[in-house]
């Protein structure tokens, strides 16, 4: 059955309450609309006043459509009309306002007639093909093979798009990735599998790693004085060792550069280095070494330095350079096999049985790896590396170490690929397959791959009647862990923290402590939300938060001892909730002042989800307004710049936010005084809500614009799970989630659930605009 549009109208009446009562007899069906005769009318009336060529507020004109046809055509820009219209931010309370059922009308009309929204059969959207990014690219490595590194932090930065680094549009593939995958492939099974028992270790060490001396050209180290560079080496086992070191001389005076070797301050051997920067020599020394953690040196040890003598060829100054220092051993003793080689060689195979095993082994592993079952044809094609380094003399271990290497730089692997039956037709919607669920899944809530249990739910088609008990496992999981890091890090914009730099003299109390404590309360409260599974609303009215000492005594809240962090209530303290919190309110200013610009931004892009469009480029920053033309306290400035048509629309909406917080200083400390003027902390909604200070701020928020938080939230979780920006078409599944997750007393759990069932998590359609494939 289609719901008709005015069953939508009368249906949208209590989803948005701060609208206030509907009048019915103002009510109109949408599918009776007329563009020319109903909609443009109004139109007229309320918008074309600043929308149209010659004025074009916010780069916004919506004169000159013949109808609906070319309105259809710019639905980017309605999209953005809609948005405005259904929160009640325009027109701007400075105009003439319509009536709320011609509000309601227009919305309808848009929804219906240019969005073409049917919720009875709703657009599921597509995800572009996309490779892994940094995080979980380090986290699939971690569950898939063992290793204790994060071989994704060479990789280039990922971008970012829609506040998030999994969107597909955006994760570009750039040449050097390519580089980048095969070394760390390298690298990873090197750590993984011991593919010669009886081959040594060799351990590199750039010299710019070692302690003593100074860095040289960003990968050596320099020794200007007799003195040595040293490390800790931790030797294996008992055995003899070779000790290799690249170095070269700065000559001068009669003699070369000497160098000696050290293991525990014992010398093993001396060298004339003769060679010269640009050609640096080899020198190693063979030598005998018990295990256990020594210290390993390299010392110069013939300062020389003389400007006066008479023979200019003793005139000069002696050094030393070494770049890198590399430990080979122990020689001719069996290396234990560590526990990754030991869950990647799970088959026992003798020379007779190893091929057979050979396969098993890496069905098992690329099964894993690509997150899917393997067709016997792709095993065939791995297997040649087995064949291959067997007939080059190699053991059968090093042929399944290089058959790993080719999985972990395929693309089945790198990229999170989904099969569609039609994938050119807008107009086919199907459901995802079982072990592509299990991938959204577990990419969703652990950065990662698909564990045993979920993989074993795909196998048996049986995942998406358990999905229910499997999201309630995986948030229990420490792996979910991840969902704190990468989206809250996000969403809230913690990652930025380490960027920030408030400047030494106004805030002489920041320091790498506080701000790591600060990241650190935000994770727990995020933390806590989820896995107590709390009502999301305590984002932002929690009165508890965690400290440690150093944030309790900035805070000024009950004494806490050492750097563990501890729960502790707010009551009675003007804080509560995220938006008090240090991190948030650090992040959101300038290095030497508040910025309630930045700090109303922040709310309505991630509390409200009405972000401001970007400011025009003929809008100076308040900083850059010439000395003697704003003048007065900070928001006295604020609101002679805000007097600037070009600057008022969307500073009316930031700056009044803004200014509820501004008895928190530009550290989040409490403050009644900016310098020697009293903080003025009042404020306005666009709907008209007044309040005064953070309390009633954060109070409006939660009794006037509770739908808007919800609805917002909503639409950042499923962004994130679907790694795609939310479109127009995506409508009904917000407001499936949003009313789910109020129904369910807005459980942290309710809102995961909801996005997973979700029609965009559940199903994909093919590329292409359905609407235009409809409008043909």
């Amino acid at each position: 059955m289609v719901i008709s549009a005015g069953a939508v109208l009368m249906w949208r009446q209590d989803k948005i309450p701060f609208f206030g009562k509907r009048h019915s007899s103002e009510i109109v069906s949408a599918g009776k609309l007329n563009y020319h005769k109903d909609v443009k009318p109004l139109l007229n009336q309320y918008c074309f006043d600043c929308h149209n060529p010659e004025k074009n507020r916010g780069e916004l004109s919506l004169v000159g459509y013949a109808g609906e046809e070319d309105v259809v055509r710019d639905r980017k820009v309605w999209l953005k009309v809609v948005h405005n219209l259904r929160n009640g931010e325009m027109p701007p309370p400075s105009k003439p306002q319509p009536t709320q059922g011609q509000r309601d009308m227009l919305v309808s009309w848009i929804e219906s007639e240019i969005f073409k929204c049917d919720c009875d059969k709703p657009d599921p959207g597509r995800v572009t093909i996309r490779r892994l990014n940094r995080a979980e690219y380090n986290n699939t490595i971690r569950d898939l093979v063992g290793v204790n590194f994060s071989p994704a932090d060479d990789f280039p930065a990922d971008d970012s798009g829609h506040g998030f680094d999994n969107i597909g549009d955006v994760l570009s593939l750039p040449p050097i990735l390519f580089e980048k995958y095969l070394t760390a492939a390298q690298k990873i099974l090197d750590q993984a599998i011991v593919a010669d028992p009886m081959k040594a270790v060799v351990m590199e060490i750039a010299g710019q790693s070692l302690e003593g001396g100074t860095p040289y050209d960003r990968v050596g180290r320099f020794l200007g004085t007799t003195a040595e560079i040293f490390t800790s080496y931790k030797f294996p086992a008992d055995g003899n060792y070779v000790l290799r070191v690249e170095a070269f001389g700065q000559q001068a005076g009669p003699e070369p550069v000497r160098m000696a070797f050290r293991i525990d301050g014992r010398e093993i051997r001396r060298f004339d280095v003769r060679a010269v920067e640009g050609e640096p020599g080899a020198y190693q020394a063979r030598f005998q070494a018990t295990a256990g953690n020594r210290k390993v040196s390299v010392a110069f040890l013939n300062d020389y330095y003389e400007t006066k003598s008479a023979n200019v060829r003793l005139r000069g100054d002696r050094n030393m350079v070494v770049m890198k220092v590399e430990m080979e051993g122990p020689l001719g003793v069996p290396r234990e096999l560590p526990e990754t080689h030991a869950r990647i060689f799970f088959k026992p195979y003798t020379s007779e049985t190893r091929m057979s095993a050979g396969r098993e082994i890496l069905t098992a592993f690329a099964r894993r790896a690509f997150r899917r079952p393997v067709e016997p044809a792709e095993i065939d094609r791995l297997m040649k590396f087995v064949e291959l380094a067997e007939k080059n003399g190699d053991r059968f271990e090093r042929g399944i170490q290089l058959a790993l290497q080719a999985v972990l730089v395929s693309p089945h692997f790198l990229f999170r690929g989904e099969i569609q039956a039609n994938p050119n037709d807008p107009l086919k919607t199907q459901l995802i397959g079982e072990h592509t669920l299990a991938s959204r899944l577990s990419y969703f809530l652990w950065s990662s791959m698909p564990d045993a249990e979920l993989m074993a739910e795909a196998d048996q088609g049986s995942l998406r009647k358990n999905l229910l008990g499997q999201v309630k496992r995986m948030l229990r999981d420490p792996k979910s862990q991840a969902l704190v890091e990468n989206f809250a890090g996000q969403w809230l914009q913690l990652r930025n923290l380490k960027l920030v730099a408030p400047d030494k003299k106004e805030f002489p109390d920041f320091d790498d402590a506080l701000r790591l404590a600060m990241e650190r309360e935000t994770e727990l409260l995020f933390d806590h939300i989820m896995r107590d599974d709390r009502s999301i609303m305590e984002f932002l009215d929690a009165d508890y938060t965690f400290v440690n000492q150093r944030l309790a005594r900035h805070y000024g809240v009950a004494p806490v001892a050492g750097d563990d962090f501890v729960k502790v209530s707010l009551k009675g303290t003007p804080r509560r909730g995220l938006l008090t919190h240090g991190s948030i309110l650090t992040i959101t200013s300038n290095p030497t002042r508040t910025s309630p610009v930045k700090r109303g931004k922040f709310v309505l892009d991630n509390v409200l989800g009405t972000p401001p469009p970007p400011p025009t480029p003929e809008v100076p920053d308040l900083a850059e307004s010439k000395a003697g033309e704003l003048t007065g306290t900070l928001r006295q400035r604020m609101e002679q710049h805000r007097q600037d048509p070009t600057c008022a629309s969307c500073h009316a909406r930031m700056d009044p936010i803004g200014f509820g917080m501004e008895n928190f200083d530009g550290i989040g400390a409490w403050r009644t005084e900016d310098g020697a003027a009293a903080i003025d902390s009042r404020g306005e909604l666009v709907g008209g809500e007044k309040f005064s200070g953070p309390d009633e701020l954060i109070s409006v928020l939660l009794r006037r614009r509770r739908t808007e938080f919800i609805r917002c939230l909503s639409e950042k979780m499923l962004t994130y799970a679907l790694g795609r920006g939310i479109e127009y078409y995506d409508k009904c599944a917000i407001d499936e989630i949003s009313d789910g997750v109020t129904k369910a007393d807005l459980k942290f759990s309710a809102l995961i659930v909801r996005v997973v069932m979700s029609t965009p998590f559940q199903k994909r359609r093919g590329e292409g605009d359905p609407v235009e494939m409809v409008s043909r």
